[in-house]
């Protein structure tokens, strides 16, 4: 049970990362095309720009709704960054140690 307890959070904590470097790329990416250095009629930068604001654009929503862009600054990824570093380092650690204490004996593993 152990086992499959830390799988979990591994798995969790992996697809917590992978959407920190999605939209770490997304960003990347959207500076590149409005600065001009990227062209988005080029079928593969449209393909990867397409597939990456898929997947960001519905995390940041929530949070453009609540913070405004200043100066143009666009600030929802800091913030959904600090969400995600804080599920990580104490969120996630909290609710797995209580699975392990749940499952029976402390906390083996990860």
């Amino acid at each position: 049970m152990h086992a499959l307890i830390d799988f979990t959070q591994f798995v969790v904590k992996t697809l917590l990362t992978l959407i920190v470097w999605v939209v770490v790329a997304y960003a990347i990416m959207s500076w590149l095309v409005s600065f001009d250095i990227v062209n988005l009629r080029n079928r593969i930068v449209y393909r990867i720009s397409r597939f990456l604001e898929a997947v960001a654009n519905p995390l940041l929503r929530p949070f453009r709704r609540f913070v405004p862009t200043l100066g143009g600054i666009d600030f929802s990824p800091i913030i959904l960054f600090i969400l995600i570093g804080g599920l990580q380092r104490y969120l996630l650690p909290a609710f797995f140690a209580w699975l392990h204490r749940l499952a029976g004996g402390g906390q083996m593993g990860v």
